[in-house]
């Protein structure tokens, strides 16, 4: 006894076909506009080095490439000039190491505390309000930073001399403040993901949830971790306000965060809204000390990705 789709088939001559009478005009306009918003990222790394390539090439057409990356002292505004951006590569370098120094240890510690020890009802509460932090303007940081932590950091500090009014320490400090929501949201979702069998296997073992947590939830988390702490890293790179009010603008070539110093970006932003004229070596220096720290930026994501890939696990 044949099936009725036999039937159909057979009286049509058996050219039975699984696709759709009508193709859906909506279905693929979805699809193209999910195409073009996959290529505005594309399309915006191309205009930011189309952008930078020109004055970049102009720049290094007057000033040699060795004397900008080894050269020990910058100031390309004043007169004899001077273009060795070591400085400024030390300073982004000490202020992201010191936020790093906050925001990795508080922002995994909260996104273990969220994961694995928090219930729902805290989770709820906690998570939203530690991720409001993220929202806060980077320029409240910076004068958060200058009036706040600054006087505090010198009044407690051993021996009485503390930092100086413009120092590293309080704009790493605040601004590892600031990335913790980065690093703990993202970390916290990889930490969650992580199949529950893994968790009921250990504790069968007789693991305490410490254990748990740090030999078996940590490192099947990992991947998503490297992830959320380049993350940080990359906003710490960039940001600008907070360096720029509590860090201080002067270049600087220093060990010591009780110094003031002078980021990539704070550089740039100072000298961006000044009156260098246009066409300029110094304001080609803008141009420049950019495509560093966008290459910067590239070559970590570029290392981070492989991290990710090389320990990512796939649970099925």
């Amino acid at each position: 006894m044949s099936s009725p789709v036999i039937r159909r088939q057979a009286a049509s001559g058996g050219s039975g076909s699984l696709k759709r009478s009508r193709p859906r005009y909506g279905e693929q306009a979805i699809q193209v506009l999910l195409v073009a918003a996959a290529l505005v990222s594309v399309a915006t790394t191309v205009g930011i080095v189309v952008a930078l390539v020109p004055p970049v090439v102009r720049f290094f057409g007057h000033i040699g490439i060795g004397e900008f990356l080894t050269g020990t002292n910058w100031a390309p505004l004043f007169k004899p000039a001077s273009f060795g951006v070591l400085p400024l590569i030390g300073g982004t370098l000490m202020v992201t190491a010191i936020a790093l120094l906050v925001a990795v240890p508080l922002g995994l510690g909260a996104a273990v505390y969220l994961s694995e020890y928090a219930n729902s009802r805290v989770r709820k509460v906690f998570k939203p309000v530690l991720e409001v932090l993220a929202g806060i303007p980077t320029v409240v940081y910076g004068f958060f930073a200058l009036k706040a932590i600054t006087p505090l950091l010198q009044d407690i500090w051993p021996g009485g001399e503390g930092p100086q009014i413009f120092n590293a320490l309080s704009a790493g400090f605040v601004m590892g403040i600031m990335i913790i929501p980065t690093i703990a949201s993202l970390a916290e979702d990889s930490m969650s993901a992580v199949p529950r069998a893994l968790r009921d296997g250990a504790f069968a073992l007789g693991s305490s949830r410490m254990q748990v947590s740090t030999r078996v939830v940590f490192p099947a988390a990992l991947s998503g971790t490297v992830a959320a702490i380049v993350l940080g890293i990359s906003r710490a790179i960039g940001e600008t306000m907070i360096v720029v009010i509590a860090a201080g603008g002067r270049p600087n070539l220093s060990f010591n965060p009780l110094e003031g110093m002078q980021t990539m970006t704070a550089f740039i932003a100072s000298t961006g809204i000044g009156d260098v004229p246009v066409g300029s070596v110094g304001y080609q220096t803008i141009f420049a000390v950019g495509m560093l720290l966008f290459l910067m930026t590239l070559v970590m994501n570029l290392v981070s990705i492989r991290l990710v890939r090389k320990y990512r696990e796939v649970y099925e």
